[in-house]
């Protein structure tokens, strides 16, 4: 029972390897965080404007997007999007961190956190 099992999961690892590597390759690691090269993709931008304005629902703000500052993406079950970005809120603009779970295929996405990004100045 034991050598069958062994021979199961050698199976399964060699069922998988090239779906690994291949997407290794294209730059995506499972579990890993990758760069976002183009933060001003459009789907980036609609994912960025995804996560304000569903932050906007939840605590009844009014938050209005900038830009995207920075990206990075996370192969899961589906996308993680975390996100840097500026929004305005009134004449003050701050840095927010979001991230935002996406699976394309079924038309779903999740605003999983939204919080401000702490800045700390260093003093000479």
């Amino acid at each position: 029972m034991q050598q069958n099992s062994r021979f199961v999961l050698l199976s399964l690892s060699l069922l998988f390897l090239p779906f690994i590597f291949s997407n290794a390759e294209k730059g995506h690691l499972f579990g890993g965080w990758t760069p976002i090269k183009d933060i001003k993709d459009p789907h980036v931008m609609e994912i960025a404007e995804f996560a304000v304005d569903e932050y906007n629902k939840q605590s009844n703000s009014s938050l209005i997007l900038q830009k995207v500052v920075k990206g990075e993406t996370q192969v899961v079950a589906g996308i993680n999007y975390r996100l840097v970005l500026k929004a305005k809120n009134g004449s003050m603009a701050k840095k927010y961190q979001a991230v935002v779970w996406e699976k394309s295929w079924l038309n779903f996405r999740n605003l999983t956190s939204f919080t401000l990004v702490k800045v700390f100045w260093k003093l000479a």
